[in-house]
């Protein structure tokens, strides 16, 4: 069968969606399973966190032809080879489909193809029997780029921050994630939804904390990522926190999601019910 392919998505920007991909696929990759990480964000934050560069090199010089990216692999014609689009990463067993400024045009160029929202499907598929894991960073919207990550995912992974405002952002997105399960991939699922930058000592995160698990039940992990400056500093060394240091509280919390993550996977992901109260 392949990888489970998994999206990490929220609409809303600054939850911490690109610091979970990458700290969980690291996590996964250490737990011995091999992880494909899929940069689908304009901004490439996932690309130069991996330790590659926003023009999918890594700096070393080469013979062999330029990795593409996944640009390419949205706008290219099938059959797609793809090594081409594989690059390795600092972490062994976790390896990088990267993305560059090119992506920011894609909505213009996926208009004028063919079943524009199912141009991801088709190369993940592919890329699939080579993994355990594939992990797609999606942009902080719900245009055609995360609808393209909904339909070739089998689940989605919803990063939250304890904020009033981030429950409001998760009600429209798993409303969008009911859309496209209903007329486009009746297979996905959701993972689950991951707190981030907790700080349990504020009443307010404790409340938002309480309020998701009261909305969104068993769907949100038990495990927690804490506002840590560790997980801040790391991306900027193209570390995932798990390398750049390994004893932080967030490089621990991601370890522990991962445990939780793969705990899961075993059994049946929760479906999110009810809908976010505004705040």
């Amino acid at each position: 069968m392949g990888a489970r392919i998994l999206a990490v998505a929220n609409q809303k920007g600054g939850v911490g969606k690109t610091t979970t991909a990458i700290n969980l696929a690291a996590a996964l990759a250490l737990a011995d399973q091999t992880v494909l990480a899929v940069d689908l964000d304009p901004q490439a934050n996932l690309t130069s966190g991996l330790g590659q560069k926003r023009d999918g090199s890594s700096g070393v010089a080469s013979d062999e032809p330029a990795p593409l990216t996944i640009f390419d692999a949205l706008t290219g014609e099938e059959p797609l080879d793809v090594d081409r689009y594989v690059l390795p990463t600092p972490v062994a067993g976790l390896s990088l489909v990267p993305a560059d400024s090119s992506l920011s045009s894609i909505e213009l160029e996926l208009v004028a193809l063919d079943r524009r929202e199912h141009r991801l499907q088709p190369f993940l598929q592919r890329a699939r029997v080579r993994f355990d894991y594939i992990v797609i960073d999606t942009p902080p919207s719900l245009g055609l780029l995360t609808v393209n990550a909904l339909i070739a995912a089998e689940a989605v992974l919803i990063p939250m921050t304890c904020e009033y405002y981030s429950l409001e952002g998760v009600a429209a997105l798993t409303a969008t994630i009911r859309r496209v399960q209903t007329t486009l991939n009746p297979r996905l699922a959701v993972a689950g939804v991951v707190l981030t930058m907790t700080e349990n000592r504020t009443n307010l995160g404790q409340q938002v904390a309480a309020e998701a698990r009261h909305v969104f039940g068993d769907a949100v992990f038990r495990t927690t990522i804490p506002r840590n400056v560790r997980l801040a500093e790391a991306p900027s060394h193209g570390l995932p926190a798990i390398l750049y240091d390994v004893r932080s509280k967030g490089a621990e919390a991601y370890q522990a999601l991962a445990m939780e993550f793969l705990a899961r996977t075993r059994g049946v992901a929760p479906a999110v019910e009810g809908t976010a109260k505004s705040g």
